[in-house]
């Protein structure tokens, strides 16, 4: 992440881009420039009905008359920092596709909330390439300009946050080919070459012999291995000790509840949740903050075949909790929930957050941009909105209305894996409960939507987001305190 900070005036910044904060009032730099293009430049930008609306954006170019080559007008709506941040995404997102290397941010911004807008520049820059043509490949940036700033904060932190964010949409952004359950425990095994990290991985005999009864089941329908993860940051003193707990389904083709074709396309981002969770624990680590974190994952790929599990099986959990299986494609909590059951048993542990692309009723109730937030435990839950207000992520907190329970029950078993149409995301989080001891504070983060974008938008690519990742690095921040 390669930042400068300048004081010159915004007229006179030499870069591939110039992007420039503009309000509905057309104040603030955009008249300096309006000044040094003749007064020419506001016309143009009324005339092409812009507004200054959040996200919104007209590229202009400077033919020559600014040192800047191209110039970017952004609208910031309310000026607020989610409506910069979603500003500053969108500047880089235009920087890449228009080839710019070098980005000068104008957006009045000093400190840690420039350094914010920085992170959300280059994750707005971000694009999964991999398998394009090197002659199809668009430049990444390599520098940014922050403009008008005064000072800068230690950007330490802000390049750690970008590495794992662009960590986990990488990880996400991988075919399944690439990314299957040993995979996944390999990425996993990367953590431990930083400090006081490390990672023990059950195979299916370990997952089969310690009663897994989950990642088994949802395991044995395909011919490459399920496993457990666990990894474990262990920095000296901690001041709190918390478990985090991901979905790692590497693929998901319903079972025999399967799903369409177009629903099966995206498959590959089911394993959003642990990708969160490991980038998040390995951040945490970086940072050296003084919090112990325990990090589970079940990994497993969810296939057909004559070895898969079957709708009416039923499995006996090692907490003694015994489930009826009315569809094979909600196998995601049959996962967690052995995950749920070991963080449970950690020593001294306070807090435990999963993080799971858990139920398309999720997207139905809140969209692609928000995730879903249950937790047992109110403030734990303001931990958590506190957190995701601080990094411009969305999380909307859900009911865990008891009375739903009943839609859980089984006639054959304590429950079933589904609880009907009514109340999809609710009685999944109603689910995984049966498997958190009552003692622990325990939050729910459905990601279902905000994890993977099947279409580019103003602030995002198509492809994974890594979104939560810095949320839940906030909450062990301010947990150690260590929050800036």
């Amino acid at each position: 992440m390669n930042v400068r900070f300048v004081t010159e005036p915004v007229a006179k910044v030499k870069a591939d881009l110039l992007a420039v904060a503009v309000p509905p009032s057309m104040d603030g730099a955009i008249r300096e420039l309006d000044e040094a293009l003749g007064k020419q430049l506001v016309r143009e930008l009324e005339a092409r009905r812009f507004k200054g609306a959040v996200g919104s954006a007209i590229v202009v170019p400077t033919l020559g008359r600014l040192p800047a080559r191209t110039l970017l007008a952004v609208g910031v709506g309310d000026g607020s920092f989610p409506s910069l941040a979603i500003a500053a995404s969108r500047a880089g997102r235009e920087a890449r596709a228009l080839h710019a290397r070098t980005l000068a941010l104008a957006f009045a911004a000093n400190g840690t909330i420039a350094n914010r807008l920085v992170e959300e520049t280059f994750n707005g820059n971000y694009a999964w390439q991999a398998y394009k043509p090197e002659d199809e490949r668009s430049p990444a940036l390599e520098s940014v300009l922050v403009v008008g700033a005064g000072g800068r904060a230690d950007a330490r932190a802000s390049s750690v946050r970008l590495k794992w964010q662009s960590w986990t949409r990488d990880l996400v952004n991988a075919p399944a080919a690439d990314i299957y359950p040993e995979a996944l425990a390999a990425k996993a095994q990367e953590l431990a070459a930083l400090p006081h990290v490390t990672v023990e991985v059950w195979d299916a005999d370990r997952c089969r012999d310690e009663g897994c009864a989950g990642i088994i089941a949802v395991g044995q329908g395909s011919d490459r291995p399920p496993c457990l993860v666990h990894v474990r940051y262990a920095p000296p003193d901690p001041k709190d000790r918390v478990a985090l707990v991901g979905k790692g389904v590497t693929f998901d083709s319903g079972g025999y509840s399967l799903k369409p074709t177009d629903g099966m396309m995206t498959m590959r981002c089911d394993m959003g949740g642990a990708a969160t969770m490991f980038a998040a624990t390995g951040a945490a680590a970086e940072l050296g903050l003084p919090i112990a974190v325990d990090c589970f994952v079940g990994a497993v790929e969810n296939m057909v075949s004559g070895k898969a599990y079957k709708l009416g099986d039923i499995l006996r959990y090692s907490n003694g909790v015994t489930v009826e299986i009315h569809n094979t494609d909600a196998e995601g909590r049959l996962v967690l929930a052995d995950c749920l059951i070991r963080a449970s048993d950690v020593p001294g542990v306070t807090a435990i957050i999963d993080a799971a692309t858990l139920t398309g009723a999720c997207v139905v109730a809140l969209g692609d941009d928000y995730a879903g937030l249950f937790a047992s435990n109110d403030a734990l839950a303001k931990e958590i909105e506190a957190a995701a207000v601080n990094c411009a992520e969305l999380v909307w907190r859900l009911p865990m209305h008891a009375p739903y329970n009943e839609l859980l029950k089984s006639d054959y078993a304590q429950i079933k894996n589904v609880g009907g149409r009514a109340a999809g995301a609710v009685t999944a989080a109603l689910f995984l409960k049966h498997f958190v001891k009552d003692a622990i504070a325990w939050a729910h983060l459905d990601i279902a939507g905000p994890a993977f974008r099947e279409k580019a938008n103003g602030r995002w690519t198509a492809g994974a987001t890594g979104e939560l990742v810095r949320t839940v690095l906030r909450f062990l921040e301010v947990r150690s305190g260590q929050a800036d």
